[in-house]
This record gives structure tokens, C-alpha cells and sequence, in this order.
């Protein structure tokens, strides 16, 4: 068996499990992911699996969370003063919103508690700090 090398497109169906067996994403019923090996485009843990496997060949992975999306980070949780708040955006926990870094990357964030003074934002992915188990079909 040899190695995919980086660079080489890859195609997978997979399906992505919590270690309490929740399944929060699979690619079942829908086009296979594709990616390029060495890109970037998906977790470290995926790319690391798939580069040992064959066309037509499946197994199941478990990723760390090291691998994955990383530990949940208490500085990605942030309080912001409601006046600060775009009038145009609903405050309602679960409210997905995008924020822009002062260097103009956006990254999306979740509303999690709202207080009379103040919203709470969660930036960290929401697989963050959990290991994920994948089921893996090379195509």
C-alpha cells in the first residue's frame, strides 16, 4: 500500500460521530467530500486517515480532539455590551453571527447567554474539545 501523496484529489463518504454515538455530519444520501491532500481543507485527523487507505477501502477513525477542532478555549467566549450591539442583528441564544477581527478575517460566533447589560458570544467551533469517530469510505 502506498502513501496518497499531497496534492492528490480525494474523494470519501463518511459519516462523523460523538463518542455518545450523536451523528453530526455525514456525507450519506449526498455527493462524497472531496479534498486535496496537503491543502488544509479538512481536520488534520481525516487527511491522516485517508492518506493510508486504498480506492474502495473503508475504516473507522477516531480523532482526537488535539487533531480536530482543539480544546474549547475560555478566550474565544466573549462578552459584548449590548450597546455595542448591531441593532440589526436578533439577540436570541442560538443566534449565529459573523465577526470580523480587527485584521478582517470573519469567523462565525453562537449567542449563549444574554444578560441585562451584556451578550455572550461563544467563538470556538461547535466540535470543539470533542473527540470525533468517523466512518470512512475512500472513493
Amino acid at each position: 500500500m502506498s502513501k496518497v501523496e499531497d496534492g492528490t484529489k480525494v474523494k470519501v463518504h463518511y459519516t462523523g460521530k460523538l463518542n455518545d454515538g450523536t451523528v453530526f455530519d455525514t456525507s450519506k444520501d449526498k455527493e462524497p467530500l472531496q479534498f486535496t491532500m496537503g491543502q488544509g481543507e479538512v481536520i488534520k485527523g481525516i487527511e491522516d486517515a485517508v492518506r493510508e487507505m486504498e480506492p474502495g477501502e473503508e475504516k473507522e477513525v477516531t480523532i482526537s480532539k488535539e487533531d480536530a477542532y482543539g480544546e474549547r478555549r475560555k478566550d474565544m467566549v466573549i462578552d459584548v455590551p449590548k450597546d455595542k450591539f448591531p441593532d440589526e442583528i436578533p439577540q436570541s441564544v442560538g443566534q449565529q453571527l459573523m465577526l470580523r477581527h480587527p485584521e478582517g478575517q470573519e469567523f462565525p460566533a453562537i449567542i449563549v447567554d444574554i444578560k441585562d447589560e451584556t451578550v455572550t458570544l461563544d467563538a470556538n467551533h461547535p466540535l470543539a474539545g470533542e473527540d470525533l469517530n468517523f466512518e470512512i469510505k475512500r472513493i
